[in-house]
Formats: structure tokens, sequence, C-alpha cells
């Protein structure tokens, strides 16, 4: 399986990149919402990294690789869990995250299916069929500041050095990181997960609509 390729980009269409590695080119598919970031991760000679999610696609009497990259693991992390919903593999999943991610995970949030079903290829039972299966469960994904893509490694002990490592690396500044998680655990202080601490820090983050 290859989990990250790094290379020069030799060639950019609409959703998908051509890497040179020593002579060998890979075809690398990006979803839109990655590609809208992916000059300011470009370097100066023109190479980028990527951590990639590989999988075959299998047809009649042939099975295809096929590499999607992403920029950091939450971006992976994010259309991994997005692949679960029943009927979306992961071709439907790279037409369809056209969006930045905070806007889609709040659309999951918030079960504003129209706002799905603008995404390409969601219709109407699917966008509440996503709503059915990630609402309340994809907090942290709404935290991506989709302007400042980044990738940090952090090495955690507990939920809450855990759920301060997931914010830093998606470059919330460590005092501002922490004092989210301080406020939602006032809040509620019997949390047992990252998860259910990163969803309460988005809830507590989100904009109030205006009524």
């Amino acid at each position: 399986m290859i989990a990250r390729i790094c290379g020069k980009i030799t060639e950019r269409g609409a959703n998908f990149l051509l890497i040179d590695i020593n002579g060998i080119s890979y075809k690398v598919f990006t979803p839109q919402a990655v590609m809208q970031h992916l000059d300011e991760n470009i370097a100066g000679d023109n190479t980028i990294s990527l951590i990639t999610y590989h999988y075959y696609q299998v047809e009649p009497s042939k099975s295809i690789p096929i590499l999607i990259g992403f920029l950091n693991e939450i971006e992976k992390e994010f259309f991994e869990a997005f692949i679960t919903v029943s009927g979306v593999g992961p071709r439907a999943a790279l037409k369809a995250l056209n969006k930045p991610t905070a806007h889609v995970v709040r659309a999951i949030e918030e079960a504003d299916t129209s706002f799905l079903q603008s995404l390409p290829g969601i219709g109407r039972q699917r966008a509440k069929e996503i709503v059915a299966k990630l609402q309340n469960k994809i907090g942290k994904f709404g935290l991506i500041q989709d302007d400042k893509l980044g990738e940090q490694k952090t090495k955690t002990i507990d939920i809450e050095e855990d759920a301060l490592a997931v914010l830093i690396q998606l470059e919330y500044k460590k005092a501002e990181a922490s004092n989210m998680i301080k406020k939602a655990l006032e809040i509620s202080p019997n949390i047992k997960t990252t998860e259910e601490l990163l969803n309460l820090v988005y809830k507590q983050k989100k904009p109030v609509p205006n009524k």
C-alpha cells in the first residue's frame, strides 16, 4: 500500500496531478477541496508531498490501482469517514468533495441537506443518509482552517492532550486551542473520549445563526 508520495509535479489536471519520482510518473487524484489549497503547499522546485488513500477500482476483467492525495492526515480521515456512508465510494467522494471540508462538516452537523445536495453527485436521499450516518461524529473535521492546511506530529497521553494535538495540527495557536478545550470541559467535565471533546469544541466554535 502506498501511504505517502513525494515528488515533482509534471502535469496538473482538473482533479489530478502527475507526480514524477525518479523518472516514474504517478497519477494522483485529488478532491477539489484539496486542489484549492495546493499551491501554498508546493515547494520552490515544484515538489509536493501528499498523504495518499490507495484502493483498487474493480471493473470487469481488471482491477485498477488508484491513488487519492491529501495535504494532511485529517483530510484523509474525513474522506475515509465520508465513504462509510452507504452508496458513497471513493470515486463518488472524490467528485463530491469540491467545497471546503469545514463547510461540508457544518452542513452535516446542521442537517443542511440543501447544501449537501449542491455537492456533485449527491442527491436528496444520499444527503439524508450522509446526515444520518455522520452527524455528531465528525466535529473535529469542522475545525479545519481551510486557509491554513498543515501537518504536525504530536504525541499525546490523555484526551485533553490528544485534542490539543489535533487542534495544533489544524494550525490553531496553542493558547487559543487550550482555551477552546478548557471552555468545552467546563461545560461537560465528564467527557470520556477525544472525539466527544472535539465535537463539543466544534459546537462551541461554530457561529450562532441570526434570528
